[in-house]
C-alpha cells in the first residue's frame, strides 16, 4: 500500500503527547446507573484532570466510562449534553490538550462535544473496519466523520484504535494491515493499540508491528501501562494512555491515588 509523506510534529500536535491520563466519568444522566448530579461529576472530573496535569501528563481524555452498558454508536442526547458541560469545565481548567471518548463508538457525538468545548482531539474506537463487540457489530464510518470534521471542527484530531479492546475484528484480522487501513485509508492522526480489555497489558509485539507498518503516525499504548512497564512501553510506542494503574486499589472506577500517580511519573522519567 502506498504511504503518504510523513507529517511533521508541528503539523500533527498529537505527536507531542507522550503521557495521556484518563478521566473516567461516573454514570451520566441518561445511563442506566446514573445517580450523581452533573455539577458533582464535573467537579470530580476537574479535580482528577488538574491532578494529572500537575503531575506532568501531557494531555487527558475524558470518557463516559461509568455509562455501561453503552449504546453502540448513538449515545443518548442527554449524555452528549452532560459531557459537553463536563468537558468544557475541564478544558477551561487545564493548559494541556483535552480529548473526548464517547463510548461505545459515537464518533460524531464526540466530535460535536469537541467542537462545542474546544477540546483538541477525539478517540474513536472503530474508525475503520468491522468489529464484533458486546454492543453488537460496529462498522467504521471514516468518510462521513472526516467530512463532518471539516465542516464543524477542523482543528480536532482523531486518535483511532487498531483492533480495539473488548472486540474482535471481522474485516481485517492482520493488525499491521488494519493499522495501515486506519491511518492511510481512514485518515487517523494517531493510532492506539491496547490489550483485550480495560487495564489489560498490551502485547508489545503487536505495537511493534503497527509501528513498523505505520511509522509516520504517533502510536499510543491504550491499556495496561504501569509503573513497572512504562519504561519498556515507551521504547516502542510514542505515548501511552494511562488510567487504571493510577486508581486506588488498581480499580478503574475508583478515584485517582496521588501516590500511585507519583510512582508512575517517577518510573516514566517525569
Amino acid at each position: 500500500m502506498a504511504k503518504p509523506r510523513q507529517r511533521s510534529a508541528e503539523k500533527n500536535p498529537l505527536a507531542a503527547l507522550r503521557l495521556i491520563g484518563m478521566v473516567h466519568l461516573p454514570a451520566l444522566p441518561g445511563s442506566a446507573s446514573a445517580s450523581m448530579a452533573i455539577d458533582d461529576i464535573s467537579q470530580r472530573a476537574v479535580h482528577d484532570a488538574k491532578l494529572l496535569q500537575k503531575a506532568g501528563f501531557d494531555a487527558v481524555i475524558v470518557e463516559n466510562f461509568g455509562d455501561a452498558p453503552f449504546a453502540a454508536t448513538n449515545a443518548p442526547k442527554e449524555t452528549i449534553a452532560a459531557m459537553s458541560i463536563i468537558v468544557r469545565d475541564v478544558v477551561r481548567a487545564l493548559k494541556v490538550p483535552v480529548g473526548v471518548n464517547l463510548l461505545r463508538n459515537d464518533a460524531f457525538g464526540a466530535l460535536a462535544i469537541a467542537a462545542a468545548t474546544s477540546a483538541a482531539f477525539i478517540r474513536v474506537n472503530v474508525l475503520s473496519g468491522v468489529y464484533a463487540t458486546d454492543q453488537g457489530v460496529i462498522t467504521g464510518n471514516a468518510a462521513e466523520l472526516l467530512a463532518r470534521r471539516r465542516l464543524v471542527a477542523p482543528h480536532v484530531r482523531i486518535a483511532a484504535d487498531v483492533h480495539v479492546k473488548h472486540a474482535a475484528p471481522l474485516s481485517q484480522p492482520d493488525i499491521a494491515l488494519a493499522a495501515e487501513e486506519t491511518a492511510y485509508r481512514a485518515g487517523a492522526d494517531a493510532l492506539i493499540v491496547s490489550g483485550t480489555g480495560t487495564g489489560v497489558p498490551t502485547d508489545l509485539s503487536n505495537a511493534e508491528r503497527v509501528k513498523h507498518a505505520v511509522p509516520n503516525r504517533p502510536l499510543w499504548i491504550g491499556s495496561g501501562a504501569t509503573a513497572e512497564t512504562i519504561g519498556d512501553t515507551l521504547t516502542i510506542a510514542d505515548g501511552a494512555i494511562v488510567g487504571t494503574c493510577l486508581k486506588r486499589a488498581n480499580k478503574t472506577t475508583n478515584p485517582i491515588d496521588s501516590k500511585r500517580v507519583a510512582a508512575f511519573m517517577k518510573a516514566a522519567g517525569r
